[in-house]
């Protein structure tokens, strides 16, 4: 199965039958590699209530290679980068890792663990130590922030 085959059946499954709290599409309809997904803050972590936008690429010798995954909406969030572009949104995940990936995983997979992240923060494979150190040691604060950010960047659900 070609990339193009494999990318554009996940996509429809997606399409057909969305994952709870989360939306894909194209970025742009002539481009199979770029998507932009909705993802809803999970119920019981600070993000509740609000919508989060994401970037996934796609590489040309997916799924051989794993795809990237960054939020384009502003997050407090241990494991996303908070850093200027081009790194800002990045997310420290473990399977994304390329010697973790396994071409037999699923965006959906992917995109379910990213929500399941916000809810569940792993703070010992952080990219931002201060906020793993937070979220350690004061979760309140910690919480707080992460609120904050939220009522700032975040688009409220309607």
């Amino acid at each position: 199965m070609t990339s193009q085959k494999r990318i554009t059946k996940e996509l429809g499954d997606l399409t057909k039958s969305p994952l709870a709290g989360i939306t894909v599409a194209l970025a742009d309809e002539a481009d199979l590699f770029q998507w932009k997904v909705t993802m809803e803050g999970p119920a019981g972590s600070p993000y509740a209530g609000y919508l989060f936008n994401l970037s996934l690429t796609l590489p040309p010798n997916y799924p051989f290679k794993p795809p990237t995954v960054t939020f384009t909406t502003k997050i407090y969030h241990p494991n996303i980068s908070n850093d200027s572009p081009p790194n800002s949104g990045t997310m420290c995940l473990g399977m994304l890792r390329e010697a973790e990936w396994k071409p037999s995983t699923r965006i959906a997979a992917v995109l379910e663990f990213a929500r399941q992240l916000l809810k569940e923060p792993n703070p010992e494979d952080a990219v931002e130590g201060k906020i793993a150190d937070q979220y350690r040691n004061d979760r309140a604060a910690y919480e707080r922030e992460a609120r904050e950010w939220v009522k700032r960047y975040a688009t409220a659900k309607k």
